[in-house]
């Protein structure tokens, strides 16, 4: 007999340092929700989806802006897609789609860059960079990209790689990122009435609600790293997607699933000491989180998933707002078994 909880006693249980933290001001609101093997899905919302300049409460149809959640909700699909269809080889560089990527230079390295190694972030671009401080023409910003010579360093999380593999979707397709289909219940925008609100933005000079906020993608207007959003419905949708294998093909899945390193498979992360995910998951647990203060981990050994979704960047993100250590206690209430 399995000593699993059952879904309301987790939820339960899960839910109780989300409120806490909630009610100590130091998010604005939530949701959580988790599904199970047998379909069964609970979720529960508290606070607010917005303080400034006016309040609005968090509803359970919330949309939220899934910040680093795009990475794996669509662009890791759409790559995997192409490498089932036989478009794109993993094992071979950029190049094979992007011919253009620092053409100037024939021996750089970041023409020997694959795209397996993009979707495992293991490639010597820098973790992160402020390329919308470079302007705001959207083509020239590509061309910049493209063409700039970075400065190489040891293989960490980047959003360089995946903003590469946008390119590439794009020029497959012939159309820019946001006009792709991000699939159902996405968007690449959301209703200001019904999307919780992330930051007042600085160089924007308002605060941001149904835009995007990394300022990278808002300056390329659409990016492979940033900028979907959805409800934790949605979220849990393509979640169930993948435990049930209706949401994509079996290899895509495997490889989903694939260790690239100790830490990461082609596009996600896998539990190691200290993840965000908490220490109480199996090895069969693969996740991913977002800037904005979203997160979604999806249990394969026992087909189920859950999703916690926060607006912590509003109205700022210079403050300490506890997400890192809430979203493992979430995953260790979760996962307990007793």
């Amino acid at each position: 007999m399995s000593s699993r909880l059952d879904i309301e006693t987790r939820l339960d249980r899960a839910f109780s340092p989300v409120a806490a933290l909630v009610e100590a001001g130091r998010v604005p609101g939530a949701v959580l929700g988790i599904v199970d093997a047998d379909g069964s899905r609970r979720l529960r919302h508290i606070g607010q989806a917005q303080t400034v300049p006016e309040a609005r409460p968090m509803t359970q149809d919330t949309w939220f802006d899934l910040a680093s959640l795009t990475k794996v909700l669509f662009t890791t699909p759409a790559i995997l897609a192409l490498a089932d269809a036989g478009t794109i080889d993993l094992d071979t560089p950029l190049t094979t789609v992007l011919p253009d990527l620092r053409h100037y230079n024939l021996d750089a390295w970041e023409r020997k860059v694959t795209f397996r190694q993009c979707l495992g972030h293991q490639t010597p671009f820098p973790a992160v960079e402020p390329i919308y401080t470079y302007g705001r023409d959207p083509d020239l910003l590509r061309t910049f990209i493209l063409q700039r010579e970075w400065r190489a360093g040891p293989s960490v999380y980047s959003d360089i790689n995946f903003i590469l593999l946008g390119f590439v979707l794009e020029r497959l397709n012939g159309k820019w990122i946001r006009e792709l289909d991000p699939g159902a219940g996405f968007a690449w925008s959301a209703d200001p009435l019904n999307a919780a609100a992330t930051e007042n933005c600085y160089w924007r000079h308002r605060v941001l609600c149904g835009e995007v906020h990394d300022d990278n993608c808002s300056a390329l207007e659409g990016a492979g790293h940033a900028g979907l959003f959805g409800t934790a419905d949605s979220v849990l949708d393509f979640a169930q997607g993948l435990l049930d294998g209706t949401g994509a093909s079996a290899d895509a899945i495997a490889l989903m699933r694939l260790p690239i390193s100790g830490k990461r498979t082609h596009g996600w992360e896998l539990p190691y000491d200290g993840w965000s995910g908490g220490d109480q998951c199996n090895g069969s647990v693969i996740g991913h989180t977002g800037f904005t203060g979203t997160g979604l981990w999806i249990d394969f050994a026992t087909g189920s998933a859950w999703t916690l979704l926060t607006n912590r960047v509003h109205p700022t993100r210079h403050f300490d707002s506890g997400i890192f250590t809430l979203r493992r206690a979430v995953g260790d209430a979760i996962n307990a078994k007793s």
